[in-house]
């Protein structure tokens, strides 16, 4: 079992970004360009939002 949200979000997006990038491009090169970018945008996105709501109160 996993306990790090950071693995976690790494894993999720991975498999997220595949089948976004499996359904939506054509070619190979498509596909793996697009997962690529949607997987770096998903991580990166996720990290910037965690890091901006950080310093308010739970």
């Amino acid at each position: 079992m996993m306990h790090s949200h950071l693995i976690t979000l790494v894993v999720f997006s991975a498999l997220v970004s595949t089948v976004f990038a499996v359904l939506l491009r054509d070619t190979p090169r498509e596909r793996l360009r697009f997962g690529l970018l949607a997987f770096g945008a998903f991580v990166v996105s996720t990290l910037i939002i965690g890091w901006l709501t950080n310093p308010f109160p739970r």
